[in-house]
């Protein structure tokens, strides 16, 4: 123990003491965790009946520890995140997926280790299946969503994310294809069944012929894709998306002068691939990096066209909630908002992107969390799909496995982060893991989350507050 504090000690010497007086290391731990009685809260929280919204907040791969570590990080020990630590009801998900193995006697038995293809289609269908399918079964039937639910029943829909539109998350909501790989028209090579003319076409055809009434996110390289098959065959998907009423933005001034009350659908891709991350540092390596405080304006510095994930909820959530009040069926909205690139820095151990996308994601909670305020009959859950590799480790050393990184946290104390589950190497990428995860919720419906359930529970408590068959 004496070794771990004398390591500290001196972790906090030159470049970490220059770092901590631009943070500023002042914590009041008094009061930690609120000490109040919240038994009243909770009480009111607890309510059944029917939502006229859902908000469906989903961080990729933010397992407990994710969390953990960027309150840790960014606010303290004693810190709390208004968004995600801040939902009165909570429980714990567990995200399984199952084997296909046609034919063999492993067919549909548990795999305990999935991916966000899996978990997507559990939460968006109420149905598991294997690693890589988006909203097909084991045996490549189509399952129904909760966004297509929604849409039939007169709901206004939103998809939005910090990934590729097209990538598995976003995709399980709009698109039925045997390998989330399948996400233009080029990209077809594992999903010729699925291929137009004959099929629905890739993930990026289907989420224009679905009609969601707004997209949001990057991945404007596979629209730019032409369409092989159909009456739109020559054109690419964007061409295919203005003659089905959308309009394209594609970079934020774009999106904020989209008006609200406007009429049609958007769709704004604000990058050919993944977004920008919000922040920057040193990857972990091997002896490790750091000590190191990260750098919060990666995105502003270098991206600044590109919208924040709270800028494209903010705006999503005002179009839905104006064609909603137009809309004559008297129904709301159902929206789906990731923060996708959580999990995408867990695969790259990158410490500090993994953390400044864990701070935005929870800023756009909290624009969930300030709409449903004005409008209770709205459900707004917060999840993850699975859980990832970074964990929270006592010190490290030479002799530690894996990569590691020294962060010098609000405390002013270092927090030392190991990724440990592939070895070091030029192409490594670190794994999912198969703990549990958090899920928290307010709203009609939201009691549901309270204990531990599994992630196709999710479909049907949302279901259930919309007033789905």
């Amino acid at each position: 123990m004496q070794r771990a504090i004398n390591r500290r000690r001196a972790l906090l010497g030159g470049t970490a003491i220059a770092a901590l007086a631009a943070l500023g290391a002042g914590v009041a731990f008094a009061g930690l965790g609120g000490g109040g009685d919240r038994t009243q809260d909770v009480r009111e929280a607890i309510q059944g009946g029917k939502a006229k919204n859902v908000i469906f907040l989903l961080g990729d791969g933010m397992g407990d520890s994710e969390i953990t570590s960027a309150r840790y990080y960014h606010l303290g020990a004693a810190g709390r995140f208004p968004g995600i630590d801040g939902l009165p009801l909570t429980g714990e998900a567990t995200t399984y997926s199952l084997i296909e193995d046609a034919g063999g006697p492993l067919h549909g038995k548990p795999n305990y280790v999935p991916d966000s293809a899996a978990t997507g289609t559990a939460w968006a269908t109420g149905h598991k299946t294997s690693n890589g399918r988006i909203s097909t079964t084991i045996d490549d039937e189509t399952l129904p969503t909760i966004l297509e639910k929604a849409q039939k029943a007169g709901f206004a829909t939103g998809n939005v994310s910090t990934a590729e539109i097209t990538d598995a998350t976003p995709a399980v909501l709009d698109s039925h294809v045997n390998d989330r790989g399948c996400q233009g028209p080029a990209d077809m090579a594992n999903c010729p069944q699925y291929a137009k003319p004959a099929g629905p076409g890739s993930i990026a055809e289907q989420t224009v012929d679905h009609g969601v009434d707004v997209v949001l996110g990057g991945g404007l390289a596979r629209f730019e894709q032409k369409v092989t098959g159909g009456p739109d065959a020559g054109k690419t998907v964007l061409d295919q998306a203005a003659g089905e009423g959308y309009t394209f933005v594609g970079d934020a001034a774009g999106l904020a002068a989209i008006k609200p009350k406007s009429k049609g659908k958007v769709l704004g891709l604000f990058n050919r691939g993944n977004m920008t991350l919000e922040w920057s540092g040193l990857p972990a390596a091997h002896p490790a990096s750091g000590p190191q405080v990260c750098t919060e304006d990666n995105r502003e510095s270098k991206a600044p066209n590109e919208p924040s994930l709270e800028d494209m909820t903010t705006k999503a959530i005002s179009i839905l909630d104006a064609k909603a009040r137009r809309s004559k069926s008297g129904k709301g909205f159902f929206l789906q908002v990731e923060g996708a690139s959580i999990d995408k820095q867990d695969h790259a151990a990158n410490p500090c992107g993994q953390i400044g996308e864990t701070v935005a994601f929870d800023k756009a909670v909290q624009v969930a969390r300030a709409y449903a305020a004005k409008h209770p009959d709205t459900l707004v859950v917060v999840t993850a799909d699975h859980a990832h590799t970074s964990q929270i480790i006592e010190e490290v050393d030479a002799g530690t496995p894996g990569l590691q990184s020294i962060l010098t946290t609000k405390d002013g104390t270092p927090l030392f982060i190991n990724y440990a589950t592939v070895a070091p190497g030029p192409n490594a990428s670190q794994q999912h893991t198969g703990s549990e995860v958090r899920i928290a919720a307010e709203g009609p419906q939201a009691a549901n989350v309270v204990g531990v359930i599994d992630e196709t529970d999710e479909f049907t408590m949302m279901a259930r507050a919309l007033g789905l068959k």
